[in-house]
């Protein structure tokens, strides 16, 4: 029969496995995620028709229209850009600057704003994480949640139209 009962010959001898041989972080083992988006062109479709059905849907833009807000997103990864604008009217939607000012910057990743307008992310959690980064005043990003509600309902059926998630 094999004996268990091992004894140290000394209290240097002790150790286990895992103090000698750590094991691989998480991370190592497991293989980066793919972006959601394979491409700036499949982004652009995706949030052009989402605002196209925005500006069609009564009230889906109105309390952003109050705000008077002019808004530019940086998103990265893939990369995009988009203008929301408060100031004229109805509210416009651009995806190349036009040289106005933005009130306000937002910067964040295209898988950031995926998730959180598939309400797998909360808007409010996004900010306070650090997964937006911010110009300008946080109080008035939070403006944009009722906009970013309305883009929540919208968003999956956008995405399935597209062919990009399941039915």
């Amino acid at each position: 029969p094999l004996n268990l009962n091992f004894k140290p010959l000394c209290a240097l001898c002790v150790f286990s496995v895992s103090s000698v041989f750590p094991p691989a972080p998480l991370s190592s083992l497991t293989p980066p995620s793919m972006p959601f988006y394979p491409d700036s062109d499949t982004l652009y479709g995706v949030v052009k028709e989402l605002f196209r059905r925005l500006q069609e849907t009564p009230g889906a833009t109105t309390e952003f229209a109050r705000s008077r807000m002019v808004i530019d997103v940086h998103l990265t990864n893939p990369d995009a850009y988009i203008n929301l604008n408060a100031r004229t009217n109805p509210v416009s939607f651009r995806f190349e600057p036009d040289g106005t000012k933005p009130d306000l910057a937002l910067s964040m990743s295209a898988d950031t704003l995926h998730n959180v307008w598939m309400g797998k992310t909360r808007l409010r959690d996004a900010f306070f994480k650090g997964r937006i980064k911010t110009k300008g005043s946080i109080g008035r990003a939070m403006q944009l949640a009722p906009l970013f509600r309305q883009a929540e309902a919208l968003y999956p059926q956008v995405l399935k139209d597209k062919g990009l998630i399941d039915s």
